[in-house]
């Protein structure tokens, strides 16, 4: 059985997808400490042929606190200044109906806290684009909080008997080969291959939120460009 875990971010980017498409179970890993000007509350979507970073607010955001502890600020109303950026930006997308759909029922959840609003956001597009894993979040089933770093990590290979745990590339120089294998558990990095679509006939700006990709794709382009990948 092939296991990731990965912290949750708001509509990630098409890498993200690609990990959650390469194994049985995701495991959202809401129950660590969040990440400040990191991804669970930010990305970056194409506004005028450029990258606009938006940033959803939150309140007493900090690296001392549990993602999943962390609540929206209300009434700031940026869910409507979002949207509305969104439907400008990509209103003459090929499929901007489906997809604006989409990211409007995220959006519009009236969900309270930032972990439970980016979890939101990746099982909604899994579930668009068609993917089948299977999604756990942590901080709902294991109980382990008291092991850090890759010691919480094998435990929770463990627990779910996974085999094989596949890594984002950045977790080379973090995790042991050798300390995997002596508890039998096979270890992978994944490495996305470059790739390119039309984006109104502009120059290609690569590595925005998977809310770009879906734009510009149909399922079957976006279902191919998942397989794009090199297990390190």
């Amino acid at each position: 059985m092939k296991l990731a875990i990965m912290q949750p971010y708001i509509f990630p980017y098409l890498g993200y997808f690609q990990l959650i498409s390469a194994v049985d179970k995701f495991v959202i890993y809401d129950d660590v400490n969040f990440i400040t000007r990191g991804w669970i509350n930010r990305n970056n979507i194409l506004v005028n042929g450029k990258p606009w970073l938006f940033t959803i607010p939150l309140k007493d955001a900090s690296q001392n606190r549990l993602i999943n502890e962390i609540e929206l600020i209300e009434n700031s109303g940026w869910e409507n200044k979002f949207l509305k950026t969104v439907e400008q930006s990509y209103k003459k997308a090929p499929f901007f109906k489906d997809v604006f759909s989409l990211v409007s029922d995220v959006i519009l959840s009236k969900t309270s806290h930032i972990g439970r609003l980016a979890t939101l956001s990746i099982k909604s597009t899994a579930d668009y684009i068609g993917i089948s894993t299977t999604f756990i979040d942590s901080s709902l089933v294991y109980n382990n909080a008291q092991l850090k770093a890759q010691n919480r990590i094998l435990d929770i290979c463990k627990l779910e008997n996974a085999h094989h745990y596949i890594n984002p590339i950045g977790g080379v120089e973090i995790y042991s080969r050798e300390l995997f294998e002596q508890e039998g558990i096979k270890i992978n990095f994944i490495k996305t291959a470059s790739h390119s679509y039309n984006q109104y006939n502009n120059e290609f700006t690569p590595y925005l939120s998977i809310i770009d990709v879906l734009m510009f794709n149909s399922k079957p382009q976006v279902i191919d460009f998942l397989t794009k990948y090199e297990l390190i």
